[in-house]
C-alpha cells in the first residue's frame, strides 16, 4: 500500500527538504534559499500564503494574480507584511514551472494581465542563467504600462519597463537580493549574446543626426541667437547714424534722462 501524499499548508517541508536532496534551479541556486531567511519566515507565516497558496498549481497562479495582486513589492507597512506578489513568487519557487509555462505567463500577461507578466519576469530573474534572463526580459522593455509599487515608504507609481530595467541592473528588488549576473557587454564579448538593437535605432546614428541638425541650425542663424519669443536678434552692437555724423550706440549706457541726470 502506497503512502498517501500530503500537502502541508505552511510549506515547511519545502524549506527542509530542498536544502538536502531537492533539485536546483536552472542557474544552480537552491530555490528554498534564494530569498532571505527573514523574508521566507514572514511569507510562510502570513495569512495570505496559508489561505491562497495552499495546494495550488501553475494554472491556479494565474487566478491568484488576477484576484489578489494589484501592486508589486516585497514587504510593506509598519509590520513589514509580505505582499501577495512576493508570496506568489515564493510559491513559484516551490512549483518550479518550466519554460513553456513561463512563456504562457508572459504572453498571457502581456495581452491581459500586466502583474502576471511582472511576476513571471521576477521569477525568471531569480532562477534562470544570465543569458536566458537577458533573452527573456529585454523584449519586455517595450512595455510601458503603469504599475503600482508598494513598500516601506508607501505607494508609488512605476512602469513595466522600469521594473524590468530594475531587474536587469539593480542588486535588490522587492525585498529580495538578486544574484549577480554578468554584464551584457561581457556576454557579447563571449559571443553568448548578439548586440542589442534599441527600438529607437542605433544610438551612434541618432547622435550624429542630432549633431547634423544643430550644425544646420547654427548655419542658418549665423551669428544671431533666438530670444524667448523665437525671433532672431543680432549679437553685433547696433549703431544709428545721426544727420551730423555722430554715432549713437544703442547698446551703450543709458542716456541722461534714464540715468537721472538733468540736461542744462
Amino acid at each position: 500500500m502506497s503512502k498517501i501524499e500530503t500537502h502541508r499548508a505552511d510549506e515547511r517541508r519545502f524549506l527542509d527538504e530542498r536544502g538536502s536532496g531537492g533539485p536546483l534551479a536552472p542557474n544552480g541556486l537552491n530555490p528554498a534559499t534564494i530569498m532571505e531567511k527573514a523574508v521566507r519566515e514572514r511569507i510562510v507565516d502570513s495569512y495570505f500564503y496559508k489561505e491562497q497558496c495552499f495546494a495550488v498549481n501553475e494554472a491556479d497562479i494565474v487566478d491568484r494574480v488576477v484576484e489578489h495582486v494589484d501592486f508589486i513589492g516585497g514587504v510593506y507597512g509598519v509590520v513589514q507584511k509580505p505582499s501577495p506578489f512576493l508570496c506568489l513568487a515564493f510559491k513559484l519557487l516551490q512549483l518550479a514551472p518550466n519554460d513553456a509555462v513561463l512563456e504562457e505567463y508572459l504572453k498571457f500577461g502581456g495581452e491581459k494581465f500586466k502583474y502576471l507578466r511582472a511576476l513571471a519576469a521576477f521569477y525568471i530573474r531569480l532562477t534562470r542563467p544570465d543569458k536566458e534572463v537577458y533573452t527573456w526580459l529585454e523584449p519586455l522593455l517595450e512595455d510601458g504600462r503603469k504599475l503600482r509599487r508598494k513598500g516601506r515608504n508607501g505607494t508609488s507609481l512605476t512602469y513595466v519597463d522600469v521594473f524590468i530595467d530594475d531587474l536587469l541592473t539593480k542588486d535588490r528588488v522587492c525585498a529580495t537580493s538578486l544574484w549577480k549576473m554578468r554584464k551584457r557587454d561581457i556576454l557579447e564579448d563571449l559571443e553568448l549574446l548578439e548586440p542589442r538593437v534599441s527600438p529607437l535605432g542605433n544610438i551612434e546614428d541618432l547622435l550624429e543626426e542630432d549633431e547634423r541638425i544643430k550644425e544646420e541650425e547654427e548655419a542658418e542663424n549665423g551669428d544671431g541667437h533666438e530670444d524667448d519669443s523665437g525671433s532672431v536678434r543680432s549679437m553685433t552692437p547696433i549703431k544709428m547714424e545721426e544727420s551730423d555724423g555722430d554715432g549713437m550706440d544703442l547698446d551703450g549706457p543709458a542716456n541722461g534722462r534714464e540715468s537721472g541726470e538733468r540736461s542744462p
